[in-house]
C-alpha cells in the first residue's frame, strides 16, 4: 500500500473531535482496532472531518484490526462487518490480523479475510505483531505479501530483521508507538539530534523512523498542536550519521509485549 509518512494512531482516543481535527489538518491514514473499543469514535470523527473539508471518503485510508477471538474462519466475516458498521464505512481499507494468537490459523484465517475482500468489504489484508516466520507463512498462504505489517518500532525497540523482510518482499512497515510512550525525550542521542535541528525529540523520532524505508508511522495525538507537529515531522531530514547515532542506542524495551 502507498501510505502517507505519518498517520494517526488512535488507541486511547475517545473524542471524535480529535479525529475530525486530524483529518482537517491533513491526516489521510487513521488506525484503530476492535480491541481499542473506539471504532465508532473514529468513524464519527472521520465523518465530521470529511463533512468539514473538501474530501471524499477515498482520500482517507481507514485501518482496523481483528482481535484474537475474531480470527476463526467462521468469525471473520461477521467481525469485519461489525467493525465496518462501527466505523460507518462501506469498506475497510486495511484489515489487520492484530496478533497471530488465539483463534489465528494461517491456513483458515487468511483465506477467510481474502473472501471478505472478494465480497468488497475489505480492500487490503494486513498483519500486525508478526515475526519473520509468521510473515513467511502468511505470504505462502496468501500467495502474496501482506498489504502492510504493523509493529512496534521506536529508538528503544528496533527490529532490523522485520525491516529487511519488508524490503525484500515490498510491503510497508507501519510503526506504532514511534515516540516510545513519550520516552524519546530521555534518550541522549535523540535529544542531541533534536538540539542540532532546533526540533523536538518527538519530531526527531518520527523523522528517524521515516528515514527507514519502507517505514511509516502512526503516532497518537489529540491536540491540534501535537497533530500538526507530528505531521510536519516527516519533513525533517536527518543525516545518515544522525540516523546511525540513534540506531546505536542500546535498549530492548518493548512497550507492548505478548
Amino acid at each position: 500500500m502507498d501510505l502517507p509518512p505519518v498517520g494517526l494512531g488512535t488507541m486511547g482516543i475517545d473524542d471524535p473531535g480529535a479525529v475530525a481535527t486530524a483529518v482537517s489538518v491533513g491526516y489521510r491514514h487513521l488506525d484503530t482496532a476492535r480491541i481499542y473499543d473506539n471504532e465508532a469514535v473514529v468513524g464519527d470523527g472521520l465523518a465530521a472531518g470529511l463533512a468539514d473539508g473538501d474530501l471524499d471518503r477515498g482520500d482517507v485510508t481507514v485501518a482496523t484490526k481483528l482481535w484474537t477471538d475474531d480470527l476463526a474462519a467462521g468469525a471473520v466475516a461477521s467481525a469485519a462487518r461489525e467493525s465496518a458498521d462501527r466505523l460507518g464505512v462501506d469498506a475497510i481499507d486495511l484489515l489487520y490480523v492484530h496478533r497471530p494468537r488465539g483463534d489465528y490459523d494461517p491456513e483458515t484465517t487468511l483465506p477467510a479475510i481474502d473472501r471478505v475482500g472478494d465480497d468488497g468489504l475489505v480492500r487490503n489484508v494486513g498483519v500486525s505483531n508478526f515475526e519473520v516466520a509468521d510473515l513467511d507463512r502468511a505470504i505462502e498462504v496468501l500467495g502474496r505479501p501482506p498489504a502492510a505489517h504493523q509493529t512496534e518500532l521506536h529508538p528503544l525497540f528496533l527490529r532490523p530483521e522485520l525491516l529487511g523482510h519488508a524490503r525484500e518482499h515490498g510491503y510497508p512497515v507501519v510503526a506504532y508507538s514511534p515516540l516510545a510512550g513519550g520516552r524519546v525525550r530521555e534518550i541522549d542521542a535523540v535529544a542531541a539530534v533534536a538540539e542540532a535541528h532546533d526540533a523536538t525529540p518527538e519530531a526527531v523520532a518520527i523523522a528517524w523512523a521515516a528515514a527507514k524505508e519502507p517505514v511509516v508511522t502512526i503516532p497518537k495525538a489529540s491536540s491540534e498542536a501535537h497533530l500538526r507537529a507530528n505531521l510536519a515531522a516527516a519533513d525533517l531530514e536527518l543525516t545518515n550519521a544522525e540516523v546511525a547515532a540513534i540506531d546505536a542506542v542500546e535498549g530492548e524495551e518493548e512497550l507492548f509485549p505478548e
